[in-house]
């Protein structure tokens, strides 16, 4: 897994990567506003490849205590299976006891199918696009 200057300013993009195995599971942070973190996330998000969002993740929702928002960009994910749900639970969780508002963004019913299914669209702010989870509540 890679990773590029995490600490980076507002401008730059913080990259993780899984292995070839991993069915190339990608997040990538910016930093839109102080305080505002958004993570992109992009491919299959299920047994494989959950540990490395929920690494990402908690560890971001670990750091200095700066971060007031989190927006969890998922357009780019093409599968969320049980694994994946199961870390969206952790991390909502987690943000919820570090006093971090979690938001997530995406259109699609790739992410959005699973979520209803299972009865857990309820339990999240769920935005159509990064800049409508952007926009102040």
């Amino acid at each position: 897994m890679a990773d590029t200057n995490p600490s980076s300013p507002s401008d730059a993009a913080s990259i993780h990567r899984s292995s070839e195995m991993d069915d190339q599971l990608t997040v990538a942070e910016t930093a839109p506003a102080p305080g505002t973190a958004v993570i992109t996330v992009g491919g299959e998000l299920d047994m494989l490849t959950s540990p490395q969002l929920r690494a990402v993740m908690l560890d971001r929702l670990g750091s200095d205590g700066a971060i007031e928002l989190i927006v969890l960009d998922l357009d780019e994910v093409t599968f969320l299976g049980t694994s994946g749900l199961a870390v969206l639970i952790e991390v909502r969780e987690a943000a919820l006891k570090a006093g971090v508002e979690l938001r997530l963004a995406c259109a699609g019913r790739r992410v959005l199918r699973p979520l209803s299914i299972a009865g857990l669209l309820p339990m999240f702010d769920v935005h159509d696009t990064i800049e409508g989870a952007l926009k102040p509540t």
